[in-house]
């Protein structure tokens, strides 16, 4: 290995070296991420800002960017060294591929976060939907029952009021017009 390095010039012993060292970390970040270790850490701080778009999965400035740009600047240097006769040429391209690869990181990542779905229940969201009523519906707010409602592919079982003239029998469908303390207001469907 070192007459590999010994017959190359500073410049290219540079961009080899960037290119192995961005390699090797790469690796150990890609390992630690598949083993659900924390692989990009930042600095603890106690202090009060405006940190607009803190929680998102693309930060311009971390490790893991550096990391992509240090492999796409390393390996574009280290493979195109010698094929230009300006050593500034191959250092423009390595820079732009360098800086490539963090927006295909961004693009990647972007993509990925498409994938995540929020499935947690609000109970906001029952509003202006159809539920099935399980338990009969005392007329008047006279009391509670009990309806099926599926919201996000889940099924939930709430208690119920309505404010009509008639109890809502078991197995009648209805629509839920407003939450009052936690409890579903609902309306008979008309059939």
């Amino acid at each position: 290995m070192k007459e590999f390095f010994s017959s190359m010039d500073a410049t290219q012993q540079f961009y080899w070296y960037v290119a192995i060292g961005a390699s090797v970390i790469f690796i150990i970040q890609t390992i630690m991420t598949f083993i659900g270790a924390d692989t990009d850490t930042g600095i603890d701080a106690d202090f009060d800002g405006n940190l607009d778009g803190a929680d998102s999965p693309f930060q311009l400035f971390s490790l893991r960017n550096l990391i992509n740009f240090l492999l796409g600047f390393g390996w574009t240097g280290a493979v195109l060294y010698g094929s230009f006769e300006s050593k500034i040429v191959v250092g423009i391209i390595a820079f732009l591929v360098g800086s490539l690869f963090i927006i295909l990181f961004f693009l990647v990542m972007k993509g990925l976060m498409k994938l995540s779905e929020d499935n947690t229940f609000k109970i906001e969201d029952t509003i202006g939907k159809t539920a099935d009523v399980y338990m009969n519906i005392p007329a008047a707010k006279s009391g509670k029952g009990k309806i099926f409602i599926s919201i996000n592919g889940s099924t939930h079982e709430l208690p119920a009021i309505t404010s009509c003239d008639m109890d809502i029998k078991s197995g009648s469908l209805v629509k839920v017009e407003a939450i009052e303390g936690g409890i579903l207001l609902v309306s008979p469907m008309a059939n």
